[in-house]
C-alpha cells in the first residue's frame, strides 16, 4: 500500500510539473502581449488643437516609455541576478528592453544635440542629465544599478518638461526647424537599418551560422526599436501639428510610418520560428522585417519632402 501511495504521489508531482512547464510559456506569452502596449495615449493626453509647449509631448513620451519598462511586473530584465537571469529563463522581454533603451538613448541624444539646440547655443542641462543617465550599462546589477540610473534619466526628462512651463522657461523648447527634424529621421533610418540587417543575417560576426536560440533575440531587440519609434513618431506628429498643416503628404507618410511600426511593435508569435522563405512554417524575422522596411522607406520619402 505504501509503495502504491508513493507511486501515486510521484506521478501526481510529475503531472503537476508537466502542466507548469506547458502553461509557463503560454502565461509568459500573454503577459508579454499585455506589457507590449504602452499605457500612454498621446491623443488623449494631448488632444489636437489644445496648446502645448514645444518639446513637452516628445520628452513626456520618452519618459513614459522608460518608466513603463521599470514599473512592469518583472521590472528591468537585462540585469537580473544570475540565479534568475534572463539568460537562463525567459529572455524575450530582456532583449526587447535592450532594444528599447538603445532607441531611447539615440532619440534623447538627437533631442539634446539638435532638436533643442542651434549652432553655438548651449545644451539644455536636463537633457544632458537624461542623456548621461540613460547611457548606464543596461546589464549592470548595482553600483549603480541600471534601474536607478534609468529612473534618473526619466526624472530628468520630466524636469525638462516642468522647466518648459516656468516663467521665464528654464528649459529649451524644440526649435521645430526642418533641418533638425531631418537629423532625427536620419537617426531613425539608421536604427531601422541596423534592425533590418539583424533580421536578415544568416551568419554571426565570427562566421558561424545564426543559432536557432538566437533568432528570437534579434526579433525582440528589433521590436524594442519599433516600440520606441512608434510612440515617438506619434509624439512628433503632435509636436509639429502647426508646421505640418500645409504638408499633407508628410502627414500621410508619418501616419503610415506609425502604423507600420505599431504593428511591428506588437507582433507576438507564441514561438519565433525561423523557417526558410519557401518553407512550410513561418519565418517571423522576415515577417517583422516587412514592417521595418516599410517604415524605413517611408522615412526616406519624408526626408526628401522636408528637404524641398
Amino acid at each position: 500500500m505504501a509503495s502504491n501511495h508513493t507511486r501515486t504521489r510521484t506521478l501526481l508531482t510529475i503531472g503537476a510539473l508537466l502542466v507548469v512547464l506547458a502553461l509557463g510559456p503560454l502565461a509568459l506569452h500573454v503577459m508579454q502581449k499585455r506589457h507590449n502596449r504602452l499605457p500612454f495615449n498621446i491623443v488623449e493626453r494631448y488632444p489636437l488643437g489644445e496648446p502645448t509647449v514645444s518639446g513637452e509631448v516628445f520628452a513626456s513620451t520618452a519618459a513614459a516609455i522608460v518608466e513603463h519598462e521599470l514599473s512592469g511586473p518583472t521590472g528591468w530584465r537585462p540585469n537580473d541576478f544570475v540565479l534568475w537571469s534572463h539568460r537562463l529563463w525567459a529572455d524575450n522581454n530582456a532583449n526587447r528592453q535592450l532594444g528599447i533603451i538603445q532607441a531611447v538613448r539615440e532619440c534623447t541624444r538627437v533631442f539634446k544635440d539638435h532638436l533643442t539646440k542651434v549652432s553655438a547655443t548651449t545644451y539644455d542641462p536636463n537633457l544632458v542629465a537624461a542623456d548621461t543617465a540613460l547611457r548606464n550599462d543596461a546589464t549592470k546589477f548595482w553600483l549603480p544599478s541600471a534601474e536607478s540610473r534609468f529612473r534618473e534619466g526619466a526624472r530628468a526628462l520630466r524636469e525638462y518638461v516642468s522647466g518648459l512651463k516656468t516663467t521665464p522657461p528654464a528649459s529649451k523648447p524644440m526649435n521645430r526647424r526642418n533641418v533638425e527634424l531631418i537629423r532625427l529621421f536620419q537617426s531613425w533610418t539608421d536604427l531601422l537599418g541596423d534592425a533590418h540587417a539583424s533580421l536578415f543575417k544568416q551568419q554571426e560576426e565570427d562566421g558561424s551560422a545564426v543559432a536557432t536560440w538566437r533568432t528570437d533575440d534579434y526579433f525582440y531587440h528589433t521590436q524594442g526599436f519599433a516600440h520606441v519609434l512608434h510612440h515617438l513618431a506619434l509624439a512628433l506628429k503632435r509636436e509639429y501639428e502647426t508646421e505640418l498643416v500645409d504638408r499633407p503628404t508628410v502627414v500621410s507618410l508619418l501616419d503610415e510610418v506609425t502604423e507600420a511600426l505599431g504593428r511591428a511593435a506588437t507582433l507576438k508569435p507564441l514561438i519565433v520560428l525561423d523557417s526558410s522563405p519557401d518553407g512550410l512554417f513561418a519565418n517571423h524575422r522576415r515577417n517583422l522585417d516587412a514592417y521595418i522596411v516599410e517604415a524605413r522607406q517611408k522615412m526616406y520619402t519624408i526626408r526628401e519632402e522636408l528637404e524641398k
